[in-house]
């Protein structure tokens, strides 16, 4: 157990948790939200696109699982940026990762207020759903699992891996129940019996693969927030690798069977225009005409599946962004007390609260469309950094342990940062404007808790000096 004030938290989670971690982040609302997008933009080519997705997104977790290895910290990519960069870069990388989290903690419990009435609906329409209701329940959930991450990291951890386990099992049944139906003609949008080829499948432009990419590529991040809880996971320097790969890896084929069974089943068309209901209606398509309790079982578990995709999304998030701000209170760049343990529960229960106070007030504030748009843009720049720290690290460090090391290297990492910045470019411009706007305020931020690293003034209390004792 950690003392008092203690900056090392304990190691509580062993791989399957972490692992759990990141599919849980990954598979959370979006493969219900974006396959109907992606559908309605790319048509059959939309199971290209989370193809293309998993790979461009494999070359930077190759470079995360390297930087894990090497330096096992909490804080993820912020941590690995604070180790081969200037100060100033590091806080900038934490402050978006921070941000990025805290606000996709908003969409995930707004993503599971809705879909918990749509559920309770199917069986008794008494239960309040309106606009009010669904935002009480939002700030509720964000509630419950800070006070959950607040008291203890391992019962957390071993709720998320609980939830994920019970939402692949649902997502399972979705695959098995209706690969059977899949029909070419139907994947393909032509008639029984026609013909088809290339022209077909990219019957909405190949060119709008790309922007498609760029849409649904904050599905494949997840593999983050597996590294801010590195210390946390028992032999970090193996766990974390294989968690990354495992992860994304499982990630990826749910991902590819799920997106395939249903444009086999209905269709892109209907996908597209079903929208962020599409599975379900993919699933109602092809389940048995079965009433349970009075509702489709279709149409119930994959509601059902819903709930706890964005459950097990917003747990990992909640651990996630409470990681980085506790790793950048312990190196002094927010105020020390969000880098410390609280002696009895032995988590970072500051950062917890002050995590969960931005995701509230985002859930009640932020327009959701601008947070989740900036989330991708941020996560995209935050890859490419974290590229350019491998190939940093390479050259300052060469003699640095590295446990797991990045196959042909160099290559993988300048794909990374390559395809990072393409699909960055699709993001439109009023989102770089507000990015701009949010770096802007994280540099007077920066100031404001440093001022002697700008000489404007001597070193506080909570600031640098405390990091560098810790033991104080």
């Amino acid at each position: 157990m950690p003392q008092e004030g203690s900056r090392e938290p304990a190691a509580s989670l062993g791989l399957l948790d972490a692992t759990m971690v990141g599919i849980g982040a990954m598979i959370g609302a979006g493969i219900f939200v974006l396959t109907g997008l992606a559908a309605e933009i790319a048509g059959p080519a939309a199971l290209l696109v989370f193809a293309l997705n998993g790979g461009v997104t494999t070359f930077t977790a190759l470079s995360y699982a390297e930087l894990a290895s090497a330096i096992p910290k909490n804080g993820g990519g912020y941590a690995y940026i604070r180790e081969t960069f200037s100060d100033p870069v590091a806080f900038v990388m934490g402050w978006t990762r921070w941000l990025t989290y805290t606000s996709a903690g908003a969409l995930y419990a707004l993503g599971f207020s809705s879909n918990f009435v749509e559920f309770v609906h199917l069986y008794w329409t008494g239960l309040p759903g309106g606009e009010l209701a669904q935002l009480a329940y939002a700030l509720l959930a964000v509630a419950s699992f800070i006070a959950l991450n607040a008291l203890s990291t391992e019962a957390s951890g071993g709720a998320e891996t609980v939830v994920t386990l019970v939402k692949i099992g649902i997502l399972g049944v979705f695959i098995i129940a209706g690969i059977g139906a899949v029909s070419p003609s139907t994947f393909m949008g032509v008639e029984a019996g026609a013909g088809f080829g290339l022209s077909e499948f990219f019957s909405r432009g190949a060119m709008n693969v790309l922007p498609a990419m760029g849409l649904t590529f904050i599905a494949f991040q997840g593999y983050d927030l597996i590294a801010t809880v590195t210390e946390e996971v028992e032999n970090p320097r193996k766990n974390i690798p294989r968690a990354i790969f495992i992860s994304l890896g499982a990630t990826v084929l749910i991902y590819l069977l799920v997106v395939g069974v249903a444009l086999g089943t209905l269709g892109a068309p209907r996908l597209g225009a079903a929208g962020e209901k599409a599975v379900v209606e993919a699933a109602v398509s092809f389940m048995p005409d079965v009433a349970l309790f009075g509702a489709s079982i279709g149409a119930a578990l994959i509601a059902f599946g819903a709930v706890f995709s964005t459950i097990s999304a917003l747990n990992a998030v909640v651990i996630g962004s409470s990681r980085i701000a506790f790793a950048m209170g312990r190196e002094g760049q927010l105020p020390g007390r969000l880098g410390r343990i609280h002696h009895e529960y032995g988590t970072p229960f500051v950062a917890l609260l002050a995590s969960g106070a931005i995701m509230l007030v985002a859930t009640v504030a932020a327009p959701i469309r601008l947070v989740g748009n900036l989330a991708s843009l941020f996560s995209l720049l935050g890859f490419v950094v974290v590229n350019l720290a491998v190939i940093k690290l390479r050259r300052t460090q060469p003699d640095l342990s590295r446990p797991f090391e990045v196959p042909f290297y160099p290559i993988p990492p300048i794909l990374g940062i390559a395809l990072n910045l393409l699909l960055g470019v699709y993001i439109s411009p009023s989102t770089w404007g507000v990015a701009a706007g949010v770096l802007a305020f994280g540099a007077a931020v920066y100031v404001a808790l440093n001022p002697e690293t700008v000489g404007l003034g001597e070193p506080t209390e909570d600031g640098p000096d405390e990091a560098a004792n810790p033991d104080d």
